[in-house]
């Protein structure tokens, strides 16, 4: 296992490597000239000063010698500087993350719980009405769009009903974050809410937060359940399940102790998958809740044409499903014996 382990994390330099290759080249696309408009707000309108631009940051230079530069700048956390932030890409990050970070891990257990719940169901009880009910509810939502689904949550509970606001605080409970009495300590609103007390904060941030989370989990738990139903039933067609029906074990006993142990490792793969998809920023999601995390700020970037900030935002991102598949390449090792072994 210990070797298996070590294997994936030699990989892992090699596999960043391949991504910060790939997102730098991109930036080759743009000549020299549309690059050097990057690192300036107002190209001066003297003559030659252009050139000077592309000059000063060597933008001319071998493509080696350019991406040696930009990886290091990004190994010492320097991503670039913002224009539509008007700060540092990295201070962006950090401001933002923690908002994407708080929406994910509320999505987390309804996308993977009832989804896997879901697929269990409609494999045992195959071809039946709940079966049929259950793959019908998985392919409509696996159908709506997500810009559509979204749109329409906010037409029924907040423009029609108000239950729930879009946006991701109420303005009193921002200026109660923003004072000085409150720790923000993991810039996660609902968690810090807890934290500091504040349970009228932590029902506020909930209250916003809902429709995400009500719009992640039922798009992204229809693809998961449909991925644990195929898992189960190929599963529960093997010769060591029919045995241990044969043995006389309860039909509960069989799926609880033999087949939904096996039938998990894809399983892990899409959700794992899916929930660092989640982390990597949901611009749709994001933008149409005018919820203020890094999906949000990454549309409004590259509506402006932000190239400096996309990069950055791209890296990160690039950075984060790498390491997310290393955990589930690691998870594996858990629960598939066949891979610790080889």
């Amino acid at each position: 296992m210990y070797r298996y382990i070590i294997r994936r994390l030699l990989m892992l330099p090699i596999l960043l490597f391949g991504v910060s290759i790939l997102i730098f080249g991109m930036l080759q696309f743009l000549t020299p000239y549309e690059r050097a408009a990057l690192y300036v707000s107002d190209i001066p309108k003297r003559e030659g000063a252009i050139d000077d631009i592309v000059e000063k940051y060597g933008l001319n230079d071998p493509f080696y010698e350019q991406y040696g530069r930009w990886i290091g700048n990004v190994l010492k956390g320097d991503l670039g500087f913002s224009k539509t932030g008007k700060q540092p890409v990295a201070e962006l990050i950090k401001t933002y993350f923690p908002a994407t970070a708080e929406l994910a891990l509320w999505a987390a257990f309804p996308l993977i719980y009832i989804g896997i719940q879901l697929g269990i169901l409609s494999a045992t009880h195959q071809n039946s009405l709940l079966d049929w009910f259950v793959r019908t509810f998985a392919v409509i939502g696996w159908s709506f769009p997500t810009f559509v689904f979204g749109l329409l949550m906010l037409m029924i509970f907040y423009a029609k009903l108000d239950w729930f606001p879009a946006g991701r605080l109420s303005d009193w409970a921002a200026q109660a974050i923003a004072s000085e009495g409150f720790r923000q300590i993991t810039r996660m609103h609902s968690f810090d809410a807890l934290l500091n007390g504040r349970l009228d904060i932590f029902w506020d941030a909930l209250r916003h937060i809902i429709l995400p989370v009500i719009t992640l989990s039922y798009l992204s738990w229809a693809l998961l359940m449909r991925v644990t139903r195929s898992s189960m039933l190929e599963v529960m067609r093997q010769e060591y399940v029919n045995t241990a029906r044969a043995k006389g074990l309860a039909n509960r006993d069989v799926v609880n102790r033999h087949a939904r142990p096996n039938a998990m490792i894809p399983v892990v793969t899409i959700g794992g998958l899916t929930l660092v998809g989640l982390l990597s920023g949901l611009v749709i999601t994001e933008t149409i809740f005018n919820y203020r995390g890094m999906g949000y700020f990454f549309a409004q970037a590259a509506s402006q044409l932000d190239v400096i900030t996309v990069l950055g935002f791209a890296m990160f991102n690039g950075a984060i499903l790498v390491l997310g598949n290393l955990v589930v390449d690691i998870l594996y090792g858990f629960i598939d014996p066949r891979v610790r072994l080889s």
